[in-house]
């Protein structure tokens, strides 16, 4: 049941794959994790050309081409896995299109019959993180040489402040068109509402209780005015007193990140709707 449902995640990360192969590389600023996997992506490529498919052995075992959870596989253009140093070995010499269904069957074929063009590429997807058994968003970076697609990919533990902001857009738009079903649908944890680090909470002004939010349930119907941060600062009045003053803003303070479960330095952004205050926080690296 574990290797099915393991496998499950595999073809599903393919899929992805599949479908964004013509995307290049967003031109921003690596994260330190994208510019260890894009290096190591770079050392399997430069290896690969010296040493042929020789390097697939290379790359299926722990060593130089595994480093803490980032590892190279291979997929050859016949959909064929090649090389894995991660949860994926157990693929290698198996045709990976035989388990998909014929669509994600005909995506994945086109992709690979894509021609080489030196281009590294990117897609994000959803994958289990081996490490702590969660479903987790993870980029992957690949590239084709020759008749092989080599591949490394990586956890996204904290969104952008473009993603929160994006965000923080549809639920307050949601709120201005139907409040109650929305509270209704945060609170009832819909995907929606609820992405990774990313989720909604609504506090009403008049009452200055929350009506509805996305991670915390036993928050709902308990007093803003009294939460504290992680490291005891009244963010309740604080957010309070600065909606008194403007619309919309951001606050900074000390939560838990439900990804990475640490207590980490969030940005809220805070916008008013009518008489709800509506609020999305991104969590800032701490490197």
């Amino acid at each position: 049941m574990w290797l099915a449902c393991r496998n499950v995640f595999i073809f599903m990360a393919l899929f992805y794959i599949a479908n964004a192969f013509a995307q290049g590389i967003p031109e921003e600023q690596y994260s330190q994790e994208e510019a260890s996997a894009k290096r190591l992506l770079n050392e399997a490529i430069d290896y690969y050309k010296r040493h042929g498919d020789e390097a697939m052995a290379a790359f299926s075992r722990q060593g130089r081409f595994v480093q803490d959870d980032l590892y190279v596989y291979v997929i050859n253009t016949d959909g064929v896995m090649l090389a894995s140093g991660g949860p994926s070995a157990n693929l290698i010499g198996r045709d990976v299109g035989a388990a998909l269904n014929d669509d994600l069957n005909k995506a994945l074929k086109e992709a690979l019959s894509l021609p080489e063009t030196g281009e590294m590429h990117a897609a994000d997807y959803r994958w289990m993180n081996w490490a702590d058994g969660r479903e987790e968003r993870k980029r992957v970076l690949f590239q084709r040489v020759d008749d092989k697609v080599f591949s490394v990919g990586y956890y996204l533990p904290r969104s952008s402040r473009e993603e929160a902001k994006l965000f923080l857009d549809r639920v307050a738009a949601a709120v201005a068109d139907s409040p109650e079903e929305t509270f209704e649908r945060i609170n009832g944890l819909d995907a929606e509402f609820q992405r990774d680090d990313l989720y909604a909470f609504v506090v009403d002004i008049d009452t200055e209780r929350f009506v509805a939010h996305g991670y915390n349930l036993r928050l709902v119907r308990s007093d803003f005015r009294k939460i504290h941060s992680a490291d005891e600062h009244p963010i309740g009045q604080q957010i309070l007193q600065a909606v008194e003053q403007a619309d919309q803003g951001t606050v900074s303070y000390v939560w838990p990140n439900p990804v990475t479960r640490k207590n980490e330095q969030k940005i809220t952004m805070f916008r008013r709707v009518e008489h709800y205050i509506v609020l999305v926080g991104y969590y800032e690296d701490p490197r």
